[in-house]
């Protein structure tokens, strides 16, 4: 059991597409899946890149290598951030009744 992919994912999945709307929280969850999926590759690119004019023996370099797994918590996080900044409705918001 692993609570990050049973509950917190699901969590920030309807959250970021919107908790009152059906169809958000479907988009919310490619949404997520799709960066969760991504972000793993790009975060090792992007850690080989930044370290590249280091000593391939170095200890930090490979620490850093190691930790390239984690970009996808970061990247989760900072998504879940900047949803509930700039659009807290979600990516599609609840119609509003008259």
């Amino acid at each position: 059991y692993n609570p990050l992919r049973f509950t917190f994912l699901i969590w920030v999945m309807v959250i970021i597409g919107g908790s009152g709307n059906n169809w958000g929280a479907v988009l919310g969850g490619f949404f997520i899946w799709f960066f969760w999926i991504e972000a793993e590759p790009i975060g090792l690119w992007l850690i080989e890149t930044l370290t590249a004019g280091m000593d391939p023996q170095s200890a930090i370099r490979a620490h850093l290598l190691e930790g390239a797994a984690h970009m996808r918590l970061m990247t989760v996080g900072l998504i879940l951030l900047l949803t509930l900044r700039y659009a807290p409705e979600g990516l599609i918001p609840e119609k509003k009744r008259l």
